[in-house]
This record gives structure tokens, sequence and C-alpha cells, in this order.
């Protein structure tokens, strides 16, 4: 049994244990009610980013330092970790009698008055998400918890956005849907061309989010590198795939970087994203970097791409 050295029980009565002093080596303490304090957990926390509604409030949290290695080769991993710029990331929801609709797997742990539901929705219910489970990247059912309390999910290195929507409508990449509120609807959206689904990139389905309320997007890179465009019957396209998100109300197609054979050839370049309308867009135009280092291309990276083939 962990005995903390200046820890002093005061009062002792059936099921309630009090304590003044802990010692610099962080033991435990309790105050009159039996609960753990939590003040050193949360002084080694930052949030990034948080949207509070009252019932319902969802929190990027950061933690600051890692300095729980006893063991010389993770403590020399941890240090690259820390001088690379990462960071350990968590997602904390506190509900207060609401529901939040979490991936499968992604819970770590929860408190209070909370149930969790499997949230089929019935025979119909059913059906939509086995059809979405086989169109998309997302799974079939996404575990509803209601009640009140606190909800943690799993932490991870990942990069999180919080996307609040105000009986609107977004399509997503797939596969990168993390949390939610009750109150919005996970489903399929299917292209509306054939280029689109042959050549788009993206396939023909893509996960689409709608009604009121507060979304979690698990992103390939942070938030500071993300590129937002809110679009005024304009247009906007893209030589990759590395668009995130965009409206519903925005059109999406494949179209040729040129006009007519000699602009094509003389572009350089081949078919293009290309999003139409009015709406929000975003893109991430330093996911190709991050996909070229992780699959050792960095060599790739040393100079501009582009084509010097001037002889067309």
């Amino acid at each position: 049994m962990l005995i903390c050295r200046y820890a002093y029980i005061l009062y002792s009565c059936k099921y309630i244990i009090t304590a003044t002093r802990v010692n610099t080596l962080g033991c435990c303490f309790f105050n009159g009610c039996g609960i753990i304090t939590e003040t050193k957990f949360y002084n080694n926390i930052n949030v990034l980013d948080s949207v509070d509604k009252g019932n319902f409030k969802i929190e990027i949290l950061q933690y600051n330092t890692l300095t729980g290695s006893k063991d010389p080769s993770l403590a020399r991993n941890l240090y690259y970790v820390h001088k690379s710029g990462m960071s350990l990331k968590q997602i904390k929801i506190t509900l207060e009698d609401s529901g939040a609709i979490v991936e499968p797997g992604a819970l770590h742990f929860h408190k209070g008055a909370i149930t969790c539901d499997a949230n089929i929705g019935g025979v119909g219910g059913l059906a939509k998400k086995m059809i979405k489970k086989k169109l998309t990247n997302e799974a079939a059912f996404n575990p509803l918890y209601r009640g009140t309390g606190e909800i943690f999910l799993e932490p991870s290195f990942s990069h999180f956005l919080i996307v609040n929507l105000d009986n609107g409508s977004i399509i997503v990449d797939k596969g990168i849907f993390y949390c939610s509120e009750s109150t919005l609807e996970v489903g399929v959206a299917a292209q509306k061309n054939l280029a689109a689904g042959f050549l788009g990139g993206e396939g023909w389905f893509q996960t689409k989010i709608s009604g009121t309320g507060t979304c979690i997007l698990e992103s390939p890179v942070p938030m500071g590198e993300i590129l937002k465009y809110n679009l005024d019957n304009e247009k906007l396209q893209v030589d990759g795939n590395f668009a995130l998100l965009r409206s519903d109300s925005v059109r999406f197609s494949i179209e040729r970087s040129g006009k007519g054979i000699a602009g094509h050839l003389t572009s350089g370049e081949g078919l293009l994203q290309t999003f139409e309308g009015t709406g929000t867009v975003w893109l991430a135009p330093t996911q190709p970097v991050y996909s070229s280092i992780s699959a050792g291309s960095v060599s790739s990276l040393a100079a501009a791409p582009y084509s010097r083939n001037n002889s067309t």
C-alpha cells in the first residue's frame, strides 16, 4: 500500500476520508467529500478549442508535457516527440441532460449518470447504418451516450477540428468524423455525376453531417494549416485530394485543367477537383507534404514540383 509520508488523516467516518497535506512527489489526496483533487491534472492541460452550450460542452485538451517515462528508450522517443512539436490531445465532452454520438472504440472513460445506447434507430435505421458502413469508412453504429457527466475519448497525437452547424449540412472526407452532439445526423452523400465518382479521388460516397449542433473531425493537419474559403457564387479548383469538407450547397465535379487539347497540354496539370457555388470549403494544402514524408519521399520535396518538359 502506498502511504504518503506527509499526509495526515484528520477525519474518518464510514466512507469519508479527509487529508490536508500531500508531499511534493505527487501522492493523491482527498477533500472532505472523498473526491480526488483534479488540480494537478488540469495544470498540465491546455484547452486548444472549446464550445460551451450550457447543457453540452466539448473541449480539445492538449497535454503540455509527458514526463512519465522510466525507460531510457521511451524517454528518447518522448524527447523527439517534444522537439518535433507534437502534442498529446484528448477530447472531453461534458453533458448536462444531453447526448453525444461517438465513433466506436473512441471512449476512454466517463464519469456520472451516463448511459450508452447502440443508436440503431429501428429497422429502417439499421438498414441505413449498414449502407453507410458499406459505402464509407465510418462505423455502422455510433454509440450514443446520454445523461449528465463527463466523457473522455482516447488520447492521441491526432489533430481535431470543431465544426458548428446551424440547420445545415456538410460533406466531409470519409473516416474523419469523430464525435458530435446527438442533435446531428451522420449519413451518406453520393457524388452527383459520373466523373466525380470515377475520377474525383473521393470515391462514389462521402460522409454527410446534417442538422444543428457541434461535431469534432479528426484532421490530417492542425487547424493552423487549414485554409477556409467562403465561396460567393465562385469556383475553386484543386489539383489533389486535400479538400477536407464543403457545404452541401457547393457543387463538386471534375474538370480538365485547360480548355481544349492545347490548354490541357500547356497547363501541365490533369484533372482538377472543382467546387462551385455559394458555401464553405476547407482545404489542407500541407496534407500531401506529410503524405510524401510518411512514404519516405522527402527528396521529392527538395524542389518545387512542376513540369520541366518544355518541348510542348
